[in-house]
C-alpha cells in the first residue's frame, strides 16, 4: 500500500524533506503504526517522530488521532502542535 506523507514546519526541516510517496507494509494500517514505522530510518527520523514527542497528524487534510486508519492513497501529513505563519 502507498500512502502520500508530508512534514511541515520544524518536522520538514529536521528530516530534511516536504514528504514523500511511502510503500508501507502490510501490518502499517494506523496513523500510529506509520509513525513508528517511519521512527525506524534512525537518527533524525526517530528524534522527530518518537512517542514522546508532541505531533499533529491529519489524513486527507482532516485533524486525526493516532488510532486513525489509514489507507491506499492517503495524504498522511505530520506537524508540530503550533505552526507559524
Amino acid at each position: 500500500m502507498k500512502v502520500k506523507v508530508l512534514f511541515f514546519a520544524g518536522l520538514r526541516e529536521q528530516l530534511g524533506t516536504p514528504g514523500e510517496e511511502v510503500e508501507l507494509p502490510r501490518d502499517v494500517t494506523t496513523v500510529a503504526s506509520l509513525r513508528s514505522y517511519l521512527s525506524q530510518r534512525g537518527n533524525s527520523w526517530k528524534s522527530a517522530l518518537s512517542e514522546g514527542k508532541l505531533v499533529r497528524m491529519a489524513v486527507n487534510q482532516d485533524m486525526v488521532q493516532q488510532t486513525a486508519a489509514i489507507k491506499a492513497g492517503d495524504e498522511v501529513a505530520f506537524f508540530p502542535p503550533v505552526t507559524g505563519g
